[in-house]
């Protein structure tokens, strides 16, 4: 099974392919999307939706994982420019044929480390001992869409270890 994490943000959307054969898992491809910060919200999402077009394309996923919006309520703003990328972005997977779940961060903090609280550093260490990695993932958009992917798998796959 192969299923794309996607971390959304306007400037710095994070992706990372993940494939399970059996109990293995692999990073097929991980990155970061960034559209130009100096043009119109208008030229941002068609950034984004031409890039993450052109991901599902390439790495044909069975499933995409995008995180739920979380915004501390002293910043509405914020959630609502995560709304319009995070649209984008399922329009996308949608356009593709692609089945898409999301998560709660904390859920896949907790999937992963066993804590819902899990700092970043935490969830880049253990994305990096679970699949095999010299080090971890940078930026953290990379290594949070790695988590969703992972959790992803995880969660739909029994018996596998860190659900």
């Amino acid at each position: 099974m192969r299923v794309l994490g996607i971390d959304p943000g306007l400037v710095c959307t994070g992706y990372g392919c993940v494939e399970r054969q059996g109990r293995d898992q692999r990073i097929v491809e991980a990155g970061t999307i960034r559209p130009d910060q100096d043009s119109n919200l208008e030229s941002r999402l068609q950034s984004l939706h031409s890039g993450i077009s052109e991901v599902l394309t390439e790495l044909k996923p069975e499933a995409a994982v995008v995180e739920e919006i979380y915004s501390k309520y002293e910043h509405p703003r914020t959630a609502i420019l995560m709304g319009h990328a995070r649209g984008v972005l399922l329009l996308a997977a949608s356009q593709h044929g692609v089945p898409v779940v999301s998560y709660a961060a904390s859920r896949v903090k907790k999937a992963l480390t066993g804590s819902g609280s899990a700092s970043k550093g935490q969830v880049q260490h253990m994305i990096a001992s679970l699949l095999g990695l010299p080090e971890p993932p940078s930026p953290a958009d990379v290594s949070d869409a790695l988590a969703l992917a992972v959790c992803h798998l995880s969660l739909s796959s029994p018996g596998l270890p860190y659900a």
